[in-house]
């Protein structure tokens, strides 16, 4: 294997903001597994590309997720980082408005997801040899300020935060870094309405401006290919004149 190259997990693949990332990381020349819940989608993402493995998976799981890390054992033998990207926004609407169900569903995405697959990828990286690897999870700027009629969403990207913070500080003595980048109006099919019109804190429908996804590719490369003795704990990665810094 090629030095510089990496073997890399990228959930929610199959569209988006997983399907920039991992585009970017195949065309570095990393070897990138595919996943999410739809084959023909990650099929797409993979294009052909020989470095690319697609495996289907459901990051809500338990047992899918573990599947998923033994076919990367399997196949590879290791695994270097893992960029917990699947996610949802979830229901629109403040606490007394948000079903059970709905939230359910969605702390089951974006939050119990990311530990199911980190959990798997820290005991490959803490047995391995050589030993250690990167986490990089996909918060947003609502890990930090909230969007009107956001609870669940909010609330799982804060906990996102917390949940990246501790496998940081548990994996320095196994060379395990965990990184989180907070996104903000990267131009998806997701964040289409964002463009258009979107509330604001005091009420009022504007549009807000959107950058291309392939940057956040960019940075997520720039982050794989560090030595594991440097790590970057954040960062935001934003439309440069959209509403965050001052927010409402």
């Amino acid at each position: 294997m090629n030095v510089t190259e990496r073997v890399i997990v990228v959930t929610g693949a199959g569209s988006g903001i997983g399907r920039s990332i991992a585009t970017g990381l195949l065309d570095a020349g990393h070897r990138v597994v595919l996943t999410g819940r739809t084959r023909e989608a990650l099929d797409q993402t993979a294009h052909g590309n020989d470095h690319a493995l697609v495996v289907p998976a459901d990051v809500t799981s338990p047992q899918s997720v573990h599947n998923l890390f033994a076919v990367v054992a399997e196949r590879f033998g290791r695994l270097d980082v893992l960029v917990n990207n699947a996610g949802t926004f979830g229901p629109s609407g403040a606490v007394d408005e948000i079903e059970p169900q709905d939230w359910d569903q969605t702390v089951a995405t974006n939050l119990t997801g990311v530990f199911l697959c980190s959990r798997e990828a820290v005991r490959m990286m803490k047995s391995q040899t050589p030993r250690g690897g990167r986490i990089i999870n996909n918060g947003s700027l609502s890990a930090h300020t909230p969007r009107p009629a956001s609870v669940a969403y909010t609330a799982t990207k804060h906990a996102v935060s917390g949940l990246t913070k501790s496998i940081a500080l548990d994996g320095r003595d196994h060379d395990i870094c965990c990184s989180q980048i907070d996104i903000g109006n990267a131009e998806t099919a997701m964040t289409a309405g964002i463009g258009q019109s979107a509330r604001q804190a005091d009420g009022s429908m504007r549009a807000e401006p959107t950058f291309d996804p392939r940057y956040v590719a960019d940075a997520v490369t720039r982050l794989v290919e560090l030595p594991l003795d440097v790590t970057v704990p954040t960062m935001t990665i934003m439309a440069a004149r959209m509403p965050f810094v001052g927010r409402g």
